[in-house]
């Protein structure tokens, strides 16, 4: 009886306790001093820029002087300036080219490794590699190296007897070396594709073989359909990552988007407007553009899902 009597001292005491502590700090106030590092930078460093840029774009500011309202003449401005339209053109057909070869590899290669052969976890590891380094410094020099006119590429084709040109240097090849870098980068969609793949029942494959049902068709019946929310996320993502894209034609290209713009990117001319020309205004029109875009793109994307994506219900 004395320990029962105890153990109800002690709980009066600790709702004692409890109330008090929430006399003095009110659950909505606590959650709010929690809360409000994240909201300063939020209000700071995202929020914050994201409107002085909106209203940069409609100034001429040059970084060394206050900004002039000019109203529309940086969209007037880019609308009528031919590098800005080529630019936007290198990076679509980079986009559209690159992002679904990069998806198909990334299935491709999540497909076999779904199969549960010895050493997975270090092919799986290996394969994550590139998408760590795709993006770095380091690997877009190595790429020029491969691509050079002395390079990898060349020296193999050397051996039948081919004469590889400069891949880099050349305007007809150096976007496609970079296309070739980015589906290198597959090992991020291939671990999501993986784990999707580990979510399909094993029942629906058995019963498909049970009828008759070679691989390819277990593929297209049972497969993709399931697999399309994540075909879907991964499609959106690669998008607005792609649309991103700066280190690769950067340093490939030497920070000139050469040769002949063939690899200026519309990230890169944005960051010359910006940095080298100081012309603060108008590439903050471009990056409200690039923003619009992709938006765009996701819109249309999240439109066209319902004819192709299948979710559960």
């Amino acid at each position: 009886m004395s320990s029962l009597g105890e153990l109800r001292t002690i709980a009066r005491s600790r709702r004692g306790t409890a109330l008090r502590v929430r006399e003095k700090y009110p659950d909505n106030k606590a959650a709010l001093v929690f809360l409000l590092p994240w909201m300063i930078g939020l209000l700071g460093l995202t929020i914050g820029p994201i409107f002085a840029s909106l209203y940069l774009s409609f100034t001429d500011y040059n970084l060394l002087q206050p900004p002039v309202w000019s109203g529309l003449d940086n969209i007037v401005e880019m609308f009528g300036d031919a590098r800005f339209w080529n630019s936007f053109r290198v990076t679509v057909v980079y986009v559209l080219v690159g992002v679904p070869l990069q998806l198909a590899l990334a299935l491709a290669l999540a497909m076999l490794l779904d199969k549960g052969m010895r050493g997975l976890p270090f092919y799986r590891s290996v394969f994550y590699l590139p998408s760590l380094m795709g993006g770095s410094v380091a690997v877009a020099i190595l790429w020029r190296q491969v691509f050079g006119k002395e390079g990898l590429v060349n020296g193999f084709l050397a051996w039948f007897g081919i004469d590889g040109p400069g891949w880099i240097g050349h305007p007809d090849f150096a976007l496609g070396t970079l296309i070739v870098l980015n589906i290198w980068t597959f090992g991020s969609p291939m671990v999501i594709f993986l784990a999707g793949l580990r979510q399909i029942p094993e029942m629906y494959y058995e019963a498909a073989s049970m009828d008759g049902a070679g691989r390819v068709r277990q593929f297209f019946s049972i497969t993709f359909p399931l697999l399309t929310p994540v075909i879907f996320f991964n499609l959106v993502l690669q998008i607005i990552f792609s649309f991103q894209a700066f280190t690769q034609a950067y340093v490939v290209s030497g920070g000139t988007g050469g040769p002949s713009d063939s690899t200026m990117f519309f990230t890169l001319l944005l960051y010359k407007e910006a940095f080298t020309e100081l012309d603060m205004g108008y590439a903050s029109a471009m990056s409200w553009f690039l923003l619009v875009v992709i938006a765009a793109f996701t819109a249309f994307n999240f439109w066209l899902s319902k004819y192709w994506v299948f979710y559960d219900d």
